[in-house]
């Protein structure tokens, strides 16, 4: 009886962690392939290149959508607290 809950749990935790997590990665994807593209047109490898555009995709995301994560992060740890007492003994 407890082992279906768990696995119910892990599912739910999995997709919290990858609805939370992922528009940064999308985010920092698109950016990190449409700056790779960019050197390979233009033949202009520096390394550093790809590192301050990410960094600001990745804190106007966060700074856009941090209330949406935040929430969601707070739903899913309402549901656990509230879900331990209903735990058959």
């Amino acid at each position: 009886m407890l082992l279906p809950h768990a696995v119910q749990w892990g599912r739910d935790a999995v997709f919290t962690v990858a609805m939370i997590s992922g528009p940064i990665l999308l985010v920092a994807l698109a950016i990190g392939l449409t700056i790779s593209i960019l050197q390979a047109v233009t033949q202009v490898h520096e390394m550093t290149l790809v590192f301050v555009p990410k960094i600001v995709g990745v804190f106007v995301v966060l700074t856009v959508m941090s209330g949406w994560m935040l929430q969601r992060a707070v739903d899913f740890g309402r549901r656990c607290f509230e879900s331990a007492a209903e735990v058959d003994r």
